[in-house]
């Protein structure tokens, strides 16, 4: 409940301190006193929007603050997630500089101008001359019927639902279109995969297989090499170890005489063993190289079957090859499996539905219940605003199917006269009859829940005597 409002520097307003009592406060005053304007000022703590047309004073802020009692209105989820200091008194601050900035503050905090306006709608209800266009609205007529149900834990629930509802046919309607894609395309996954898979490709490959050619193109070469090396080992006594043996008995017998020597000998002692290891690999790869026609011929094949592929494939690697591969076999897994995956988003749809249908149901019965009080009431305060004989009647129609904010649909029915067949309200009432609903609307709501500052402007409007 709004307790207090100081206004400074807006429109006509040099500076503006009130104190209201928590029952009916009345503004009066005849056309350009300035109760608009205090409307007006009292907007921008909800968060409406400002420039510095609004400045009495260009050279100085104005600012608005309002002092609110928030005791009963539940609102500690809400400073919490937003993360305000909460109190029960809450100071709600809004400043326009003379550049035109807006600045907002609650209990101090400074605060998106998004969140001022999801909190305002919390702390005043501004019921305007023009706000009877409203009542043509089926979403204001919902909220209205939802707000006298007290339904505001059935109505988060159905939309979490539904949300969870339309997110289970995205999901299904994405898995049938992959699916019908994936069996159009399969003929041609089907063929890239088996053409790589069929190759039975490792990693590495194309660098061993073009050593391989390599040497077996060049074997005469490298036997001739290795025939030639191995001949240096082998001489009688002009050989490499015989050599190298000679070395090592010389400086043998120079031990006593030479320091040196032991170690000299030592190393040429652990060279000719080296040797004598080199001498046995030669030899073993003279035995290992041999000419091989019919090997090479095969190396070639493979290379040129593994050189077509990266080609057509665009890529340098095998490596590349076999990621192409692993892609392609990971789509035909998802097309052979693509029926289980949609069978099993069809059963979560209809689970979804199911308990959405049921909230929906539940919501419908709850709106029913509140409909027939709301319609009663609307017409007992109708016949306290002189229209004794009007018929108002809440109606709750269904809908055959799950919509935003539930599965029906909600008409409000009016007749001035018992005389006269209810029809919908904003197509058959006049403007007077329109603005003595609304007030009675507001009335009912305002009874039933636990609202906060309600403002009627000009709520005579209309209503005449």
């Amino acid at each position: 409940m709004l307790r207090r409002l100081s206004v400074e520097n807006y429109a006509l307003i040099e500076g503006l301190d009130m104190e209201l009592s928590p029952n009916l406060n009345i503004i009066t005053g005849e056309t350009g006193a300035g109760k608009s304007i205090l409307l007006g000022a009292l907007g921008l703590v909800v968060g409406n929007r400002a420039d510095t047309a609004a400045l009495k004073d260009n050279n100085r802020n104005c600012v608005v603050e309002g002092i609110f009692e928030v005791d009963n209105y539940g609102l500690e989820p809400f400073f919490t997630q937003n993360d305000i200091d909460y109190s029960p008194e809450t100071v709600v601050r809004r400043i326009i500089t003379p550049s035109g900035k807006s600045r907002a503050y609650v209990n101090d905090v400074p605060v998106q101008l998004s969140v001022l306006k999801e909190l305002g709608v919390r702390l005043i209800d501004i019921h305007s001359q023009h706000q009877t266009l409203m009542l043509g609205d089926e979403g204001f007529r919902k909220r209205v019927v939802d707000a006298v149900a007290d339904n505001a834990g059935l109505t988060v629930a159905y939309a979490e639902l539904y949300r969870v509802a339309k997110a289970a046919e995205e999901e299904l309607a994405r898995l049938r279109r992959e699916a019908e894609e994936g069996q159009r395309d399969r003929d041609y996954i089907e063929y890239q995969y088996n053409q790589l898979a069929a190759l039975k490709l490792h990693a590495g490959e194309l660098q061993e297989l073009e050593s391989e050619q390599t040497e077996l193109a060049n074997v005469e070469r490298i036997g001739e090499a290795l025939g030639s090396s191995l001949d240096e080992f082998d001489r009688d006594e002009d050989g490499v170890l015989s050599r190298l043996k000679r070395v090592e008995t010389a400086f043998e017998k120079l031990q006593d005489v030479y320091k040196p020597a032991s170690e000299i000998a030592s190393r040429v002692r652990s060279a000719a063993i080296d040797l004598r290891d080199l001498k046995s690999l030669l030899a073993e790869e003279l035995e290992r190289v041999e000419a091989d026609p019919e090997r090479l011929s095969k190396v070639v094949e493979r290379l040129d079957a593994i050189y077509s592929l990266l080609q057509k494939h665009k890529v340098s690697t095998v490596e590349e090859l076999l990621e192409l591969q692993s892609g392609w076999e990971v789509r035909l897994r998802n097309i052979t499996s693509s029926g289980e995956q949609v069978a099993a988003a069809e059963r979560k749809l209809a689970e979804t539905q199911e308990q959405l249908q049921a909230a929906a149901s539940k919501l419908t019965a709850a709106r029913r219940k509140a409909a027939s009080f709301l319609g009663a009431k609307v017409k007992e305060l109708l016949a306290r605003l002189a229209m004794e004989k009007a018929h108002f009647e809440c109606v709750v129609t269904p809908l055959g199917f799950c919509g935003p904010d539930g599965a029906d649909a909600v008409d409000f029915m009016f007749a001035s006269s018992d005389r006269l067949s209810p029809q919908p309200l904003e197509k058959i009432a006049s403007g007077g009859e329109t603005s003595r609903v609304m007030l009675c609307l507001k009335a009912v709501v305002a009874d039933k829940t636990d609202l906060p500052t309600i403002v009627f402007d000009e709520i005579d409007t209309g209503v005449s005597g």
